[in-house]
């Protein structure tokens, strides 16, 4: 990759694509009508994506398992996210639960 041209050529493409991906959406939403269960569905479908991210980030890293002290710290992050705490709150007492627990020895 040592030609800018390439390169910018690459980025552009990739720009335009991402672009036209965005605002098919909008436009297409008028000229489909999807049935409610399809909309709920698709609602299920994206909190179970987004669930099955989280349990693999926290879980693993890399190849091999994150220990104890991770997971924790993502739990307490999610129990104070479910009972609604302010998003900085949620991110350092996840953060310190972690960290803390990692201070002790805990893996």
């Amino acid at each position: 990759m040592d030609n800018p041209a390439l390169v910018l050529a690459g980025i552009l493409v990739l720009a335009a694509g991402t672009f036209a991906l965005r605002v098919a959406g909008p436009l297409m939403r008028s000229r489909f009508e999807l049935s409610d269960r399809v909309q709920q569905l698709l609602s299920t479908a994206a909190v179970v994506l987004l669930a099955a991210l989280v349990a693999t980030a926290a879980l693993t890293a890399g190849h091999t398992h994150a220990g104890i002290a991770r997971p924790v710290g993502v739990l307490v992050g999610g129990v104070l996210a479910w009972r609604r705490a302010p998003f900085v709150l949620v991110v350092v007492a996840a953060a310190a639960t972690a960290a803390g627990l990692r201070l002790l020895g805990v893996p």
